[in-house]
């Protein structure tokens, strides 16, 4: 049995996380000052004597350097995250995301813990040449348009990440999500599919943001969790960064009338455009797509659940709860 501290832990991805490792008997810390964790994540959880939870941030927790010396891996989750939060806290994003990921790393070298740190594919920003790979360049639009800040956050973490590992020899790992999905995830921040469930379940037309011709990959929950446990256990993968997700490509209006043939919804889909959805001037990404060729060589696991079975097991989720808001 080994002790594993997860920041964010109760989290949509962290939640998951925390499970699979109680479900192979080890010990599990939560680091959550449940800002935008959820406590309903975890709560079939709470009665296991083998997890702890802790309610409080990672830049404040003074508990931080005694949780990670009692672990032997390090999930460092805890972020600002979503568009939403993005464009309306900017501020908020950059401190926390980089602050925080300070104070863990300066933690680990206390007891030379290893950290899997959680990047974005956020970080490519505005690159086209697809798919994307771990060490392609990166293009981030002008510091004048605050979508960029996230991403912008993340580079930094990604950089002190590695640079813990070369400068104190702290074993880093980076991963880069790909639109991750599945139960727990809600729209609250911005993320579609959670949104386009919920709004379909409920007879509300889809509201899609531009033209629908964007885009993206969508990873399950089941796969990113297996590979996370892979990585952490995987010497090779000290010092290097990983796309993680699914690299089957579907727009974003393709996605939307797939959830309501899945929901069996009579909901249309409406347009609406990114400026009335965000801010004028924000700028969106075409195409996302991830060279996963590193991860499936270092772990030798590739993705089981697809998009399909990937939207009922969310949608089964979502008719499970009592409300279908977007919270």
């Amino acid at each position: 049995m080994a002790t594993y501290l997860i920041t964010g832990g109760s989290g949509f991805i962290g939640s998951h996380l925390a499970e699979a490792l109680l479900e192979r008997d080890h010990q599990v810390l939560i680091l959550d000052d449940l800002s935008s964790g959820r406590i309903d994540n975890i709560a079939h959880l709470r009665k296991n004597p083998r997890l702890t939870l802790v309610c409080d941030g990672v830049t404040t927790c003074p508990e931080l350097n005694e949780m990670v010396d009692a672990s032997e891996v390090v999930f460092h989750l805890a972020a600002t995250v979503g568009v939403f939060n993005i464009i309306e806290s900017p501020v908020q994003t950059i401190v926390n995301n980089i602050d925080g990921t300070e104070k863990v790393l300066k933690a680990a070298v206390r007891k030379n813990r290893k950290v899997i740190v959680a990047s974005t594919s956020e970080v490519y920003g505005k690159g086209t040449k697809v798919p994307f790979r771990e060490d392609d360049d990166l293009l981030l639009g002008p510091t004048s348009k605050s979508r960029w800040s996230y991403a912008a956050s993340k580079m930094v973490d990604e950089f002190m990440a590695l640079a813990y590992c070369a400068e104190k020899k702290v074993p880093t790992v980076i991963t880069r999500f790909f639109n991750t999905i599945g139960p727990r995830q809600v729209g609250k921040y911005g993320m579609v599919v959670p949104r386009f469930l919920s709004q379909a379940l409920r007879g509300e037309n889809l509201k899609v943001y531009g033209s629908g011709e964007q885009s993206r990959c969508f990873g399950y929950i089941g796969d990113v969790v297996e590979w996370l446990l892979r990585l952490a256990a995987s010497d090779q993968a000290v010092g290097e960064v990983f796309n993680l997700g699914n690299p089957k490509e579907i727009t974003i209006r393709a996605l939307a009338e797939m959830v309501i043939r899945i929901t069996g919804s009579e909901a249309g889909i409406d347009c609406i455009p990114h400026a009335d959805a965000y801010k004028p001037g924000f700028e969106d990404i075409e195409r996302r797509v991830p060279d996963i060729s590193k991860a499936q060589r270092v772990t030798g696991y590739s993705p089981r659940v697809d998009l399909e079975e990937a939207l009922r097991r969310t949608r089964d989720w979502f008719l499970s709860q009592d409300s279908l808001e977007i919270r």
